[in-house]
């Protein structure tokens, strides 16, 4: 078993639209295999497609040449292509988790592209804050009351901090803020109990947490539709769907959904027990068990629910923008408050 880098999903999903390309156009499995090795643009498949195809030439299958490759490819790829081979569907399940890497893959640009103006944005008001801070530092007492002993006293300070040195202190201090919170990020998700406590406590933010929510089932309907209409096992798919929507509440959920409908819950109770999931949703995946169709009807509303994810995420970019430009407005409030005020206090002194 080889330890390399996780396959990205964008090369997940291109590797699964070549293969079901091929194979239902009736093109044997390794040839298949070899032809996506050359369709490849990144060094990286094209060697793990490679020793795949060398190894079924050798007699293995695909579902054990993939395996092993630990970590490689996503565990939702291992389970559904098992269930493939054993089943004869192997082209149209490759089909499928094509669709559904690129339903992800459409997800996570969009959420990246429509989150670049926040960003932009914070970093042009981080920049503006230096700017006046360093500006204030121009500005001295003894500008006003002509007394020596007041040339290096500033007329306004913000939290000690004014001139050159203030606006070093700032973008250091921001700096520190962002790399901290990097650092902590990485350190937390090596530990799935901490990790998941806190996209748990993210969930429970306004506006982010109907965000986060939004994108976590989107990818759960995809995948529990794909998973089942598969003939995957109800705990099989319910552990692979949940793993799919890369949020660690959601992960840490699964063995206790698992085992509610396994002691004879219904679905719909059993995710309305994690308090995950809407009331909306809990609805419909009950309508769903009374008529028997809850793949069908999850799979029939994912465009739904992927276009509230991009309603969720439109709403969580306009409430970035509008914090960041009020925490610029107050900051400049209080500059020209405590200006007036500086003023107003050295003008009843000279009196």
């Amino acid at each position: 078993m080889w330890s390399s880098p996780r396959l990205s999903t964008q090369h997940v999903a291109a590797a699964c639209r070549s293969l079901a390309t091929s194979l239902r156009a009736g093109i044997p499995v390794v040839k298949a295999f070899e032809i996506a090795v050359s369709k490849s643009g990144d060094a990286h498949l094209r060697r793990i497609m490679q020793d795949v195809a060398t190894q079924l030439r050798a007699g293995s299958d695909i579902t054990d040449a993939c395996r092993q490759y630990d970590g490689v490819w996503p565990d939702l790829f291992i389970h559904m292509v098992d269930v493939a081979e054993r089943t004869g569907s192997l082209p149209e399940v490759l089909r499928s988790l094509a669709e559904h890497y690129e339903n992800n893959l459409r997800l996570i640009r969009n959420f990246r592209s429509q989150m670049i103006m926040p960003m932009v944005q914070l970093f042009a008001a981080v920049v503006l804050v230096a700017f006046l801070l360093w500006l204030m530092g121009a500005i001295m007492l003894g500008d006003f009351t002509g007394k020596i002993e007041d040339q290096k006293t500033p007329l306004v300070s913000v939290l000690g901090l004014h001139g050159t040195s203030g606006a070093i202190a700032w973008l250091t201090g921001w700096a520190a803020v962002i790399a901290g919170m990097y650092v902590g990020y990485r350190v937390a998700s090596r530990s799935t109990p901490v990790i998941a406590r806190l996209h748990r406590v993210m969930l429970g933010v306004p506006v982010v947490g109907a965000c986060l929510r939004s994108f976590a089932i989107a990818r759960f309907s995809w995948s529990y539709a794909l998973t089942q209409e598969a003939g995957l096992p109800i705990g099989e798919s319910l552990e692979t769907s949940l793993a799919a929507t890369d949020n660690f509440a959601f992960r840490e959920a699964a063995s206790q959904i698992e085992s509610d409908v396994m002691s004879g819950a219904e679905l719909s109770e059993a995710l309305g027990n994690s308090q995950l999931f809407p009331e909306d949703f809990i609805q419909i995946v009950h309508v769903g068990e009374t008529s028997g169709t809850v793949p069908e009807t999850l799979q029939r509303l994912s465009p739904d629910f992927e276009e509230q994810a991009r309603r969720s995420l439109s709403a969580l970019t306009a409430a970035l923008a509008w914090s960041i430009w009020a925490m610029v407005a107050a900051f400049i409030g209080f500059i020209v408050i405590s200006a007036v005020m500086a003023y107003a206090n050295l003008i009843q002194g000279m009196m």
